[in-house]
């Protein structure tokens, strides 16, 4: 809930999946809830939270993938292609499992379990 569901429109207009959480659940509804959620379907979660990636690490979980934007603008006028060329070349690694984090100047990820 925490990003503008306009990424979804640019997400499927790159050929990806994507649906906001606002279609499928309450807005009040708990990280915890949402992150199951995903980890049920197979889904990955694009997100500004901080509390996905501590899910993962307190959990030593393996899924969901979490892509967490932290740039300056969250908007995807600014940065929605460079995030589409990211997750086509970091798809290997978010279907097994990982973190990656999207900053404004780089990008990095980690494979789960997060240690």
């Amino acid at each position: 809930m925490n990003l503008s569901p306009a990424w979804v429109e640019v997400f499927r207009a790159a050929g990806l999946e994507a649906v906001h959480w606002s279609e499928l659940g309450p807005p009040d509804a708990t990280d915890a809830v949402v992150f199951e959620q995903a980890r049920q379907q197979g889904a990955v979660i694009f997100t500004n939270d901080l509390d996905f990636p501590a899910i993962l690490a307190a959990s030593r979980g393996q899924a969901p993938s979490v892509v967490q934007l932290r740039s300056g603008s969250l908007l995807p006028t600014h940065s929605g292609n460079r995030v589409v060329g990211i997750l086509r070349e970091l798809a290997p690694e978010l279907a097994k499992g990982a973190v990656l984090v999207i900053e404004a100047a780089r990008h990095r990820v980690r494979l789960l379990p997060l240690p």
